[in-house]
């Protein structure tokens, strides 16, 4: 994302500061908390999506860097409750809020986050987009709950998987999108552009996550991990839609009984490469991006739309 970052410099450092701000409380538990939220920041892609986008339409504003910062905010909330529900102590290297401050407290952060995130829009009144980002955080609460419901009986439809990653993973990120636009485009069929520009993204941005299960590449998450918390991903459900029922059946045994048995689990995984579940994955993430390409290619060239495109790139090519 080095185009992104240098196009993005000054406005990245802006974001910074406004999004510091944003975090701040009369608490001082909560302050010590933010703090180490901060010293534990991302790549912030989520926030270069807004920034960009809004660039797509002209300067950037006041509005826009408090779209950024609701949009990280949301962001950061929504990955402080799932640590609490998957029981994780460890993401990007940290440990996790509720690794070194307990469960309620986690909780109660993260419902923190997504309050500030929703006062910062009414008090500005961004209703527009409040709006937007509302109905990210429903979707990627209705994704999460339909992979729970779904994966239970191990077999998942290929469009169902779109609708969950859809809602989890690829709402929050169209939302992003939305937004940014939202601060210096005045045709909503701009708007709506540039948030499935974000959707397309987003859905791709997801299946490369789940091709990593399935490789070797140190990426921060074990490989097998889904297969080991039962999720259905698509070189899995691809796999188990096209193999023999002999094939099949070792799978879904090894999901319910033994998904922590490294052996029986590598077996799974070199069973998906050898049905072509990975290679169907990695051509159906690279649809989406052309989808998302397609969307970028109707507003005229610019470096703003340089940088855009290296960011669907590197969502497609990262190694972590």
């Amino acid at each position: 994302m080095i185009l992104a970052g240098k196009i993005l410099e000054h406005e990245l450092v802006v974001f910074e500061s406004e999004f510091r701000k944003a975090l701040q409380s009369k608490v001082s538990l909560l302050d010590k908390i933010m703090h180490y939220i901060v010293k534990r920041k991302g790549k912030q892609m989520r926030p270069r999506f807004v920034l960009l986008c809004a660039k797509l339409g002209g300067e950037v504003n006041a509005k826009t860097y408090r779209a950024a910062s609701l949009v990280e905010l949301l962001h950061t909330a929504t990955l402080v409750h799932d640590d609490v529900v998957d029981e994780a102590l460890e993401r990007r290297s940290f440990f996790s809020i509720n690794a070194l401050w307990k469960n309620k407290v986690a909780v109660l952060v993260g419902d923190y986050l997504l309050s500030k995130g929703l006062l910062l829009s009414l008090e500005n009144k961004d209703y527009d987009v409040l709006e937007v980002l509302s109905t990210a955080v429903k979707e990627m609460s209705e994704g999460e709950l339909l992979q729970q419901e779904k994966s239970r009986n191990l077999n998942l439809d290929e469009d169902v998987y779109y609708n969950i990653i859809k809602g989890k993973t690829a709402s929050l990120l169209a939302s992003a999108c939305a937004a940014g636009a939202c601060s210096t485009f005045s045709d909503e069929k701009d708007i709506n552009n540039l948030r499935l520009f974000g959707e397309y993204t987003g859905m791709a941005f997801q299946i490369k996550d789940d091709l990593f299960d399935y490789g070797n590449a140190d990426v921060g998450k074990p490989t097998g991990n889904d297969i080991k918390e039962k999720k259905l991903t698509l070189p899995l459900i691809y796999t188990l839609n096209n193999c023999s029922s002999n094939d099949k059946a070792f799978i879904i045994n090894t999901i319910k009984n033994h998904n922590r048995n490294k052996d029986k689990v590598a077996a799974v995984i070199q069973i998906v490469n050898q049905q072509g579940g990975i290679l169907y994955a990695e051509n159906r993430m690279q649809y989406f991006r052309q989808k998302a390409m397609d969307i970028l290619l109707l507003y005229p060239s610019s470096p703003v739309r340089d940088a855009l495109e290296e960011m669907i790139n590197f969502t497609t090519n990262r190694n972590y």
